[in-house]
């Protein structure tokens, strides 16, 4: 169901709140944190209890019921202000496949609790070391036994699984080689993590490029209650592809983020930094690149306004949530890469927070989707040209 839009004014008063919850987590805080590779608790505390991270979750569930334009608004806000919403971003699209699919058993159970931070619905349980994004080629595999499904498998790049009570896990239910279309005999479950590990869940850290609570996971017999099915069995690809589109339109607005808090530090650093007698901002030479940012991060919001515009009236934007990603991905790097070089030496010095966002900006144009598969969907769905893979 299409969701009322928010209000000029509605939205601006949320992000003021949110620039103002920012506000508490200045740089020191966040270089701290990557130094010791620890993860933002109090800052997700902060989101959670403010309600923004229940943007999404409907109001008789003790969420705000807002649109996704409102919670993608959250999103560049916080990115915007230098802060890093990859650690709980997931949360506001997860909880969509429950929501949209989920039984009212599972919806009574599982959102108040989500909505009012009593339940962290973190971790995403999908890629696997040997099918990337080919998401019909996972082996994790649930049996049926009774009134238990028993899972057995690996997952690869599973953030917030350390600091998550639920994962939201895609598992093969009926083997490849036994069903009529690939992408059929997936299901979706939602696993309590906490009675889980220990007992057929092993999560291991992963230490990556920036400081984003990635893991593995394993999964060794472990038995998970039949009730914990989401929708239907075999029809879970369909149901993680429901919440991939406002996954891409939620990193593509943090992409935006970034990019205007790239463009605002070269901008001011320019135009303090003095270099042969004049600030170097007077020079074309840095002009014209930070011209050319700000004119690539405008292209993009505006693709992201419009996939979100599309969700949002409940229209399809597979295609147009794709190229917001890809373009706010691309913005946001070009900006960081911008950045680093008008700022020189400076921009790798630590306390500038430029090499931080630099490293932390990079990945959306890995993930969660690259840029060749966002390509390839475009030149087969959009162009008619011949399937690649």
């Amino acid at each position: 169901m299409p969701q009322d839009t928010q209000s000029a004014e509605d939205l601006t008063a949320m992000r003021d709140s949110v620039r103002a919850l920012c506000a508490d987590f200045p740089g020191e805080y966040w270089r701290k944190l990557d130094r010791e590779s620890a993860y933002p608790e109090a800052f997700v505390r902060a989101l959670t209890e403010a309600g923004f991270l229940a943007a999404l979750i409907p109001e008789e569930y003790g969420g705000s019921g807002l649109p996704l334009s409102a919670a993608a608004a959250i999103l560049e806000e916080v990115q915007m202000n230098g802060c890093n919403g990859a650690a709980c971003h997931a949360q506001m699209y997860i909880m969509g496949a429950l929501l949209r699919h989920g039984s009212d058993a599972q919806k009574q159970r599982y959102l108040p609790g989500i909505a009012s931070g009593d339940l962290r619905l973190q971790a995403f349980g999908v890629t696997e070391p040997g099918s990337g994004t080919d998401t019909t080629s996972i082996k994790t595999f649930a049996r049926r036994e009774g009134d238990h499904y028993v899972i057995n498998g690996q997952k690869v790049w599973t953030s917030r699984a350390e600091h998550s009570d639920l994962m939201l896990l895609l598992a093969r239910t009926t083997p490849r080689d036994q069903v009529a279309k690939r992408y059929d005999g997936l299901s979706v479950f939602l696993v309590d993590m906490r009675a889980a590990r220990g007992n057929g869940l092993t999560i291991k850290p992963i230490r990556a490029m920036m400081n984003h609570s990635t893991t593995e996971v394993f999964f060794d017999e472990l038995r998970v209650p039949a009730e914990n099915l989401v929708g239907e069995e075999g029809r879970g690809f369909r149901y993680i592809l429901s919440g991939m589109n406002a996954e891409r339109i939620l990193i593509a607005s943090e992409c935006i983020g970034d990019a205007k808090w790239f463009i605002d530090k070269m901008k001011r650093y320019a135009a303090e930094r003095e270099v042969f007698g004049r600030p170097i901002g007077q020079n074309q030479g840095i002009q014209f690149p930070i011209a050319e940012c700000y004119v690539q991060m405008r292209a993009a919001e505006l693709m992201v306004h419009e996939a979100a515009r599309l969700f949002d009236a409940g229209l399809p934007c597979g295609t147009e949530a794709n190229m917001a990603k890809m373009l706010a991905a691309d913005a946001s790097w070009k900006a960081a890469d911008t950045c680093v070089q008008t700022h020189g030496g400076f921009g790798f010095a630590e306390e500038y927070d430029v090499e931080r966002k630099f490293r932390e900006t990079r990945l959306y144009r890995v993930a969660p989707i690259s840029t060749n598969l966002i390509l390839s969907h475009v030149a087969e769905h959009v162009l008619g040209l011949p399937r690649s893979f």
